[in-house]
């Protein structure tokens, strides 16, 4: 079990979203948040699909680990929406939220989340894509949802686990808690393995 596997080592996420911090709970983990500041950049010759991956071992590879603890275990995630070739990042305002929205509505993008795992002696990394199937949204439900969610710390204007989630998403083809923030079953199976 991975509740044992974990016991001698101190786990910090490395996320203040709230949404990984719950799916990291229902894991039956013990953890500490400490968030990382970086510049989430890449080299411009980098793929679009590895991107995430790319930002999330960055984030990993800035502890240190003399200052910090000899037994920790790093989390690290990345979550990036690709449409087309193009990145959707979290909106700025409430116009480039409708303008985001506006782009996935009536058509399917990529979600794809890299996650890195980090212990003094030893880094893995893995990625998750999940295909998201938009139905055609009309403009009051844009409005509605970004006046009522304001999804601005949100990748791609969104959270699949909100109202248009409910009403705007005809499928998908992937891990649906990929898409909530942290591909859970995958991050449980790696750990296993990773320690």
């Amino acid at each position: 079990m991975l509740s044992e596997l974990v016991k001698k080592y101190k786990i910090i996420l490395a996320s203040q979203s709230p949404r990984r911090q719950q799916l990291i709970k229902e894991l039956g983990l013990d953890f500490e948040v400490i968030p990382v500041d970086i510049e989430e950049s890449y080299p411009a010759k980098l793929k679009k699909k590895d991107i995430a991956i790319y930002i999330s071992e960055l984030k990993a590879k800035s502890f240190d680990f003399d200052k910090l603890c000899k037994n920790c275990l790093i989390i690290t995630a990345d979550t990036i929406v690709l449409q087309d070739g193009q990145i959707l990042p979290k909106p700025k305002d409430f116009n480039d939220a409708v303008r985001i929205l506006q782009t996935l509505s009536g058509n399917v993008h990529e979600v794809i989340t890299g996650v890195s795992l980090r212990t003094k002696n030893k880094l893995k990394s893995f990625h998750s894509i999940t295909k998201v199937y938009f139905k055609n949204l009309t403009p009051e439900e844009i409005h509605y949802y970004i006046e009522h969610y304001k999804p601005y710390d949100k990748a791609g204007a969104y959270g699949i686990q909100e109202w248009i989630g409910y009403i705007g998403i005809e499928r998908i083809e992937g891990s649906y808690f990929n898409v909530v923030g942290l591909p859970v079953q995958r991050l449980y199976s790696e750990l296993l393995n990773f320690l």
